[in-house]
């Protein structure tokens, strides 16, 4: 059995996802694609020891931060992960990044390391606000999915336009919707107000643990030029410095404005997905994944 919880940031997957797995004796596998970069642990949310509770954990501060992913690399890389466990508990809260563990993107043409090497020389030196100005130009679909500062995703899909002279959108809309067989996926998904407390708090906690502390030491480490190559969420905002304070209520703010695009974009791709609030507790959310797998059986759903 394979299940994949899905959802925003903090809205309380990893947590039902561990809790998950100890009770149906499975395996956490991370979906998420900067959870799986090391150095990253605090700022990513990568559950710590005492968040799995002796539950196995899987893929979590597995690649060095040179590593460069994409949907279909990165799905390959999950599913390898997954191949080596009878139970499973997929957690993500990227919808793309699961296209790519759920092999459901066309493929992708190789873009040539020249035409890597021009857009991001052009985000050096424009900027990323303006690169997303083009590619909103040529293709107003994927611009619309990706924040004007999210320079490293800005940049793949401007070189695949560049590449292929075609929407990025349409090399990424390969897809076979559904969930697909075999899987049993549940939407964590708090009430509006509720998922925007659930931000602030998490960051408020992030930081406490050490968040400017974790970016310092990748700084001094010598990582920081991947580090603003990569873009993981609020790592730039460290970064830059300023007043603390300041710097933490511009994540809060980053932060709920990612997880309404995570929702929306969850919401839009699978329609069917059943949707579980944690205010219902875990045997609400265990019996809507069986009762879902019971209702496709019965019914013949294809997903």
């Amino acid at each position: 059995m394979k299940i994949a919880i899905l959802g925003p940031t903090a809205s309380g997957k990893s947590a039902l996802a561990a809790a998950l797995a100890r009770r149906l004796e499975a395996t956490v596998v991370n979906g998420d694609p900067f959870q799986a970069y090391r150095g990253l642990a605090i700022g990513t949310g990568q559950p710590s020891p005492e968040e799995q509770g002796g539950v196995p954990h899987l893929g979590y501060g597995e690649l060095p931060l040179s590593h460069r992913l994409n949907p279909q690399a990165f799905g390959r890389l999950v599913r390898g992960w997954l191949s080596g466990c009878p139970r499973a508990v997929l957690v993500t809260g990227s919808g793309l990044y699961l296209r790519g563990i759920w092999n459901q993107l066309s493929d992708l043409p190789e873009v040539p390391e020249a035409i890597q090497d021009r857009t991001r020389s052009w985000c050096e030196r424009l900027g990323a606000p303006r690169l997303h100005r083009y590619l909103q130009a040529v293709d107003p679909q994927r611009a619309a999915q990706i924040h004007p500062n999210d320079r490293s995703r800005i940049q793949r899909a401007l070189a695949l336009h560049l590449a292929t002279g075609r929407r990025p959108s349409e090399l990424l809309d390969g897809v076979r919707p559904g969930v697909p067989a075999g899987w049993r996926a549940l939407l964590v998904l708090p009430s509006r107000e509720a998922l925007r407390h659930r931000v602030q708090s998490r960051v408020r906690a992030m930081v406490a643990a050490g968040w400017p502390l974790e970016v310092q030491a990748l700084v001094e480490a010598g990582q920081e030029d991947l580090l603003r190559d990569l873009r993981p969420l609020g790592y730039l905002d460290w970064l830059e410095g300023g007043d603390p304070q300041e710097i933490e209520a511009r994540i809060v703010q980053e932060t709920q404005a990612y997880a309404k695009r995570q929702t929306t974009f969850f919401r839009n791709q699978w329609p069917e997905l059943p949707v579980w609030d944690p205010e219902e507790g875990l045997d609400a959310a265990l019996e809507r994944v069986i009762t879902s797998a019971s209702a496709e059986a019965e019914h013949g759903v294809k997903r």
